[in-house]
């Protein structure tokens, strides 16, 4: 029995998620194709100058805006930042850091703060739970 390897393909935007890239700002040929995971992957090794152009300067999806903020896509969402920024939109929010944006941040370390605090706990629980049955 012989198998067939079949070509594994995803849509733009999902290929376009996966690389961080902002999808309407990807070359037409990208956006309107298909790309096989051969061909993600080698984006991946070797981006062509398109690719690190729009890593660098943007426009960038709302997930990388929200990392580069430090802020959650909820919270950019309620600072009213609903469009994809680019590096130069970014940086200068981070040299404003409006009111929103400095609340935002406060935000999500306090639910970083949170998650650790579950996190050590769950550990001393998983150790009380070892200890227990030696």
């Amino acid at each position: 029995m012989t198998s067939h390897q079949t070509t594994q393909t995803m849509k733009p935007a999902t290929a376009a998620k996966k690389l961080g890239v902002y999808l309407e700002a990807t070359p037409a040929d990208f956006q309107e194709g298909v790309v096989s995971r051969s061909e993600l992957n080698a984006l991946q090794a070797d981006p062509p100058e398109w690719l690190l152009e729009l890593r660098r300067d943007g426009p960038h999806p709302r997930p990388v805006v929200a990392a580069k903020l430090g802020v959650s896509i909820a919270g950019l969402a309620r600072g009213g930042v609903t469009e994809a920024l680019t590096t130069e939109q970014i940086d200068a929010l981070k040299a404003e850091l409006p009111a929103w944006l400095r609340r935002e941040r406060a935000t999500q370390a306090e639910v970083r703060k949170e998650a650790a605090r579950i996190k050590e706990k769950n550990a001393e629980k998983a150790a009380e739970g070892r200890g227990a049955g030696s």
